[in-house]
């Protein structure tokens, strides 16, 4: 086990440079850097003065250099101007390129600023992955045990009333996207004009306007059930019809295995059946699933928390690839892979505890 995980981790290590040097190469493209120039700029400049631009902040270096500088493997470029001057990618405000480290990026915990924000990227990523952790975590944890519960119930009998009503709706959640399912919510749940609101709001069953809260902006202080029910709601109805499907089909599969049976010949009541038997064995699949679920999450909130107004980690994305926040970008993306990385590791790792017939070649 310790051998395939160090194998894992370094092959983990060489696909995150892959692809960090991918969304590195796409956001420095000349178009990018020219937008980039004006918008930080003057949008009149000509393509002289935005060579100059580009030139006296390090732009215009090579692109593996520059991309081992943002990696912090090679030195930052420096320039003294005519006027005595001193810049460079690693000399802060009021510092010499003699006092300023050699190296500065990704490895010692630089991320660079942000051109928009007008703040450290690491703080501004700190703080939106946080938000989303709290909407991740809580619609996780509506959705699983709730995918898991319907997978299951329409598994053990496979074919009857049940299983076909339970899998219609888990076809239907899975082929909603959530910018439908999100605006069908608000317009039901959280419009003075329309949906139950009104009705409920003249019968006196709410004191406000609304049943929920359209709007999640106010969650990022404080979070309550009114105005985090609906992007929760979102966000799980649509990966919950995806897992329930897989259970389903997993469930519905080792109940025809011949242990099975035998524990039905044998007298073992259906519901010791279920939990004691087939239940392990059915979850083997759709672990894999869940765990995957988790980077879907992570770059899945983009649409819900545009929708509903929340300043987290999609949304921030959102922002940076409009404003052309490079080094937010970047720094984005660098997330990204490792989240989605780290759950590949821990679905392998769990795959093989759940399932001990598994042997890593």
């Amino acid at each position: 086990m310790g051998l395939f995980i160090l194998r894992r981790l370094g092959v983990m290590i060489l696909t995150a440079l892959c692809l960090t040097f991918i969304v590195f190469f796409l956001t420095n493209l000349g178009p990018n850097l020219e937008k980039l120039a004006k918008t930080q700029g003057n949008n009149r400049m000509s393509d002289a003065e935005v060579v100059q631009w580009l030139d006296n902040r390090g732009y215009s270096r090579p692109l593996v250099v520059r991309y081992g500088e943002w990696l912090g493997v090679v030195p930052g470029w420096t320039r003294v101007a005519d006027d005595g001057e001193e810049t460079g990618r690693c000399v802060d405000f009021g510092m010499t390129i003699a006092d300023a480290p050699t190296l500065c990026g990704l490895f010692q915990g630089d991320l660079g600023f942000s051109t928009v924000s007008d703040d450290e990227v690491s703080n501004i990523v700190g703080g939106r992955l946080a938000l989303t952790g709290w909407l991740m975590l809580i619609a996780f944890s509506v959705m699983v045990p709730g995918a898991l519960t319907i997978g299951i119930l329409a598994g053990m009998k496979e074919g009857s009333r049940t299983d076909r009503t339970l899998s219609t709706i888990s076809i239907a959640s899975t082929a909603t996207p959530e910018y439908v399912s999100g605006v069908i919510f608000i317009i039901l749940l959280a419009s003075s004009t329309a949906g139950l609101s009104p009705w409920l709001a003249e019968n006196g069953w709410i004191e406000g306007r609304t049943l929920f809260l359209g709007s999640s902006r106010s969650a990022m202080d404080d979070i309550t059930f009114w105005n985090f029910a609906l992007p929760v709601m979102t966000i799980a109805l649509y990966g919950m019809g995806y897992i329930a499907r897989m259970t389903r089909a997993s469930m519905a599969e080792v109940m025809t295995a011949q242990y099975i049976r035998t524990a039905r010949l044998k007298g073992v009541s259906f519901r010791n059946i279920v939990l004691k038997h087939a239940l392990r064995n059915a979850l083997i699949a759709p672990f894999t699933v869940i765990m995957l679920q988790i980077p879907w999450l992570l770059t899945g909130v983009v649409i819900v928390e545009t929708l509903f107004n929340y300043n987290g980690f999609g949304w921030t994305l959102v922002q940076a690839a409009s404003n052309n926040d490079i080094e937010l970008l970047l720094s984005i993306s660098i997330v990204a892979v490792i989240v989605v990385l780290t759950t590949q590791l821990i679905s392998d790792i769990g795959y093989v505890y759940l399932n001990p017939r598994i042997r890593i070649s």
